[in-house]
């Protein structure tokens, strides 16, 4: 009987400590967890750069839309989606225009994937695989609320 009565206190007292914890955190949360209402862009970034490999093309890109290997588009890990961004090669000093319409690249050091008609544009070929590059914002979406 002992044993029995034991058992129920700890399942009402287990049943109870669960809610109890929610219904603090929550209470708690506004005042300890303010929302960011905009992220923070960086001014620019120097890293490498690299090509998306052929087996992206037409893949759903983080946006929705399929990649297009002729196509201005390029994937960034910090860089908000829809962000226009000024890529410059720095061994050649050729830039090009690009969307950040995608995540990634997901290699230790480096900081965008460009598609090969834009690696092409500042002369990162196929063959060297990665340039040093500078991404520079644009111009970046509205952040919604």
């Amino acid at each position: 009987m002992k044993l029995m009565t034991f058992r129920l206190c700890c399942a009402v007292i287990a049943a109870a400590l669960p809610t109890a914890g929610m219904a603090g955190a929550a209470a708690a949360a506004p005042d300890t967890a303010p929302v960011r209402k905009h992220a923070k862009v960086p001014k620019k970034q120097v890293g490498k750069a690299s090509i998306y490999a052929r087996k992206f093309t037409n893949r759903k890109m983080a946006n929705g839309e399929r990649m297009d290997p002729n196509d201005d588009n390029a994937a960034s890990k910090t860089l908000p989606l829809g962000t226009r961004a000024r890529v410059t090669n720095l061994e050649t000093g050729k830039s090009a225009v690009v969307t950040i319409e995608d995540r990634g690249p997901y290699v230790d050091g480096r900081i965008v994937d460009l598609s090969p008609a834009t690696a092409g544009q500042i002369g990162l070929t196929k063959q060297q695989g990665i340039a040093q590059v500078e991404v520079t914002p644009l111009s970046v979406p509205s952040q919604r609320q």
